[in-house]
């Protein structure tokens, strides 16, 4: 039976300790989940390995020797960014650092997955850290949400939240969801906090829309206390429908790369 494809999960990076500890107890549950995988991380910037030492590491392996004193073939990889929205790092920043790793390591074959959002799961992995923070189901219909996401310059990723904050409303039955953003764009959190409650919303919850703690997550939780939210959710972290997302989106890849997809990048 040939060996899976590993997962390089891709991570932004931080110089918050906080930001690597999530990824690696992340990545520590989708281990658990998918026995036999190799997931590896590797880190745009702050944080060690660096996207192209980790792929480095990995071609390093494919040029070493079987047990059986065979040369080892060629090894793929699926690099999965683990991004909630197509914004600059999916769409310029990580190609180009794939694209040059490829190009100096012959020994493997990168296929970069897609983002993970938008997807119930991760819809699913807010509410249930909202009812962490202490909602009860009973309050939605009288419970407005703001999504509070990083933000982004970004036109589509903008959409994409505010497509989100529409569906998860309809779905989810919200009294309203209201997406705000912790940079680039508007409104911010305490902005949007405010405008539910001059429309009268009863009760006001905050849902970041994010992966692990930093800076703007921080920024996200001082608005929503500056507005005196009634209920402030912790990030997504290492949430369980998290987990499961990233093995969807790699096994996406995978299926692409057995129908020959365009998500490969070879030298």
């Amino acid at each position: 039976m040939s060996t899976p494809p590993t997962l390089l999960v891709i991570a932004h990076g931080s110089r918050d300790p906080r930001h690597a500890a999530t990824v690696t107890a992340l990545c520590a549950r989708v281990r658990r989940l998918r026995p036999g995988l190799r997931v590896e991380v590797g880190y745009l910037d702050f944080n060690a390995p660096r996207v192209p030492r980790a792929l480095e590491r990995l071609a390093a392996e494919a040029e070493g020797w079987h047990e059986g004193g065979r040369r080892a073939g060629q090894r793929h990889v699926v690099a999965l960014p683990l991004l909630l929205t197509r914004a600059f790092h999916a769409k310029s920043d990580i190609p180009a650092v794939l694209r040059e790793a490829a190009a100096r390591l012959p020994r493997l074959t990168i296929h970069q997955a897609d983002v993970l959002g938008p997807s119930l799961l991760l819809t699913h992995a807010l509410e249930r850290r909202l009812e962490e923070a202490g909602l009860r189901p009973g309050d939605r219909r009288s419970t407005g949400v703001v999504l509070a996401s990083a933000g982004s310059s970004d036109p589509e990723a903008i959409a994409v939240i505010a497509e989100i904050a529409r569906e998860w409303r309809r779905t989810a039955e919200w009294c309203a969801v209201r997406p705000a953003f912790a940079s680039a764009s508007l409104p911010r959190t305490a902005d949007a906090v405010r405008a539910l409650r001059d429309e009268g919303v009863q009760r006001v919850a905050v849902a970041p829309y994010v992966i692990a703690p930093g800076f703007l997550p921080d920024r996200i939780a001082a608005g929503a206390r500056e507005a005196r939210a009634d209920i402030l959710a912790p990030v997504l972290g290492a949430a369980p429908e998290l987990a499961r997302l990233l093995l969807r989106r790699y096994d996406q890849a995978v299926r692409a790369r057995a129908r020959g997809g365009p998500t490969a990048l070879t030298a």
